[in-house]
């Protein structure tokens, strides 16, 4: 199985907040995940992101994947999405 690092929605309707986790690629979108590493919102002006780069460095270099809007936001957060070769 692969091991994703993908946006979980939270909030209410029309008021979306989303949490950064690390799941199965399998599991539903807002179901069961193996840790939270951050979140997103994007209704502040400007958007707030708030990453756990050590626990997101962990998982890469493990083997998860980000999701492409999740690779985006680590990239405006500072965070490298590349693996330690080795």
């Amino acid at each position: 199985m692969a091991v994703k690092i993908r946006l979980a929605r939270h909030g209410a309707k029309k008021r979306p907040y989303y949490r950064i986790v690390v799941a199965q690629s399998e599991a539903p979108r807002d179901g069961r995940f193996l840790e939270i590493v951050g979140t997103y919102n994007p209704l502040t002006e400007p958007a707030t992101i708030s990453v756990e780069a050590e626990r997101v460095k962990h998982w890469i270099d493990h083997g998860a994947l980000p999701s492409a809007t999740v690779a985006s936001l680590l990239k405006k957060a500072g965070v490298s999405t590349e693996a330690k070769a080795g």
